[in-house]
């Protein structure tokens, strides 16, 4: 039976499985013959809508003439993941993109961050959290928006649990300078966001309002390493949705574009006094 939401990894493991195929110049229907199945079976195989063993797996790449081990033994990592994540508790209550998001940082090597809009959600408090989704159109229903709240409390575990990864956080100005709340809530967010980097795995870097040659304040985005360079993804959030980028060319393009945000930053240790200085005035 053809899953029928397939989750954003399901699809990019069967995404990777095309690539591999189309690089090797195999029809989808030679493919399928390979493995012994049908084309309408092998369809749903590379939409993620359908599983396949780590046998047939591997069987595939060699007939695709794929000897970069370390992509396939990352691909026969997804392919036979059957546990269930902390996540999966709140399907049927949040949106699909939601629980993809908190599935992606659990599995990633690293991550980076641009925000010129709002405190990153791994930075962010409870209250902060609540305010930021009670500002919504129409208001959310009560039991939502607790279940939003609690999702995204939930989501930071990532970034304090024993095999914690590296997060670097390149934070504008104006998100500091922005009281979604008001001025208690602006206060204790900015000294979480401080607690936060003092962890050995955390970074922080403001962008401040006067430096010269940033012109990036609408690229807000996230990027996340994967166990190979080839499974990295670009996360982008939009009013109307979250967009998911895995192709070569824009991942490359994103890294471009978090190097020179990156650049017109302060230093660490320069970053954190100007956190500090903010709370001060607000």
């Amino acid at each position: 039976m053809p899953r029928s939401q397939p989750t954003a990894r399901q699809r990019r493991l069967g995404t990777e499985l095309r690539k591999m195929r189309d690089a090797a110049g195999v029809t989808a229907r030679r493919a399928a013959e390979l493995i012994g199945t049908n084309p309408i079976q092998m369809s749903q195989v590379e939409a993620g809508k359908a599983g396949i063993s780590e046998a047939r797996l591997r069987y595939m790449a060699s007939q695709y003439a794929c000897f970069d081990t370390a992509l396939l033994d990352a691909l026969v990592a997804m392919a036979g993941e059957r546990g269930k994540g902390w996540w999966e508790e709140y399907r049927g209550l949040l949106a699909h993109g939601a629980l993809d998001l908190a599935e992606l940082e659990h599995h990633a090597t690293h991550m980076r961050m641009l925000q010129a809009s709002y405190v990153p959600g791994l930075l962010q408090t409870e209250t902060y959290i609540r305010a930021l989704m009670a500002y919504a159109v129409p208001p959310l229903p009560p039991q939502h928006l607790d279940a939003l709240v609690s999702f995204r409390v939930r989501r930071r575990e990532v970034l304090s649990q024993d095999s914690a990864i590296a997060f670097s956080a390149l934070i504008h100005e104006s998100v500091l300078r922005t009281r979604v709340a008001d001025r208690k809530v602006a206060r204790e967010q900015l000294a979480f966001i401080l607690e936060q980097s003092e962890r050995p795995n955390v970074t922080v870097r403001v962008i401040p309002f006067d430096v010269d040659g940033f012109g990036g304040a609408g690229n807000s985005m996230l990027y996340v390493g994967g166990p190979v360079p080839q499974l990295d993804t670009a996360q982008i959030d939009a009013m109307h949705g979250s967009f998911w980028m895995d192709a070569e060319s824009e991942l490359t393009r994103y890294r471009a574009l978090l190097d020179k945000a990156e650049a017109s930053s302060l230093a660490v240790g320069a970053s954190r006094d100007f956190i500090h200085r903010i709370a001060q005035e607000i």
